[in-house]
């Protein structure tokens, strides 16, 4: 009997992909870096990777995607896409929390994992987790300042925040870990849903739901 045969994606950010994961292994992946732009962009890529490794979505068993937080636009695109596919091919869908696919990518690296996103108005989104990638804290927002205030000692840093922070953070914590991880994380996303979908756990399309840490800015379009 084969694992689980699973699609993930994540839109949250600038860094978009797609990744089909099978069991502990990523099958395939495509990368898009498109801010602004998933929603004309991550269909086409799903098809491609799809096309590409010679399946269809009847070969799928289950779906994952990011549910935030993260860019509301892209969240938005991720999500809808999410249930129009569990819609159309009956399959069940994991949302999994953006930070917790960030924090996964560093897992082992020290006892303390840190996880950062741009919160998108001068402020940071923090999570932190143990050494299995478990989360300690609930994710929270933080300006630069507060970060920098606030560090735990020997602890592994990971997002584009702990890259344009480097130096501040090294200078706060010389202990502070930077492991070498790319920012694309379907494949992460893919493997946290499997024991989800593989317990039964997943979701239908209309109990997909973003996690939001503060409502959406929304403002008159720009000239």
């Amino acid at each position: 009997m084969r694992a689980l045969r699973v699609l993930a994606f994540d839109t949250t950010t600038g860094k978009g992909s797609v990744a089909v994961v099978e069991g502990d292994e990523t099958r395939g992946e495509v990368r898009v870096t498109a801010p602004d732009a998933h929603s004309t962009r991550l269909l086409g890529a799903i098809d491609f990777l799809l096309s590409a490794l010679g399946l269809s979505m009847s070969a799928i068993d289950g779906l994952a995607v990011t549910i935030g937080p993260g860019s509301f636009t892209g969240l938005r695109v991720g999500i809808a896409t999410a249930q129009g596919l569990s819609l159309g091919s009956s399959r069940p869908v994991a949302g999994i929390p953006t930070l917790d696919a960030l924090a996964h990518r560093i897992r082992g690296a020290a006892p303390r994992l840190v996880a950062l996103m741009d919160a998108y108005r001068d402020g940071i989104t923090v999570g932190t987790y143990d050494r299995d990638a478990r989360q300690i804290e609930e994710p929270r927002l933080m300006r630069p300042d507060e970060l920098l205030a606030s560090l735990p000692a020997g602890a592994a840093f990971i997002g584009e925040p702990a890259s344009r922070y480097r130096t501040q953070i090294a200078q706060a914590r010389p202990d502070a870990l930077f492991p070498e991880r790319s920012f694309f994380i379907a494949g992460s996303v893919g493997r946290l849903a499997m024991p989800v979908l593989a317990a039964g756990e997943g979701l239908t399309a209309d109990e997909l739901r973003p996690l939001y840490l503060r409502e959406p800015h929304i403002g008159p379009a720009r000239k």
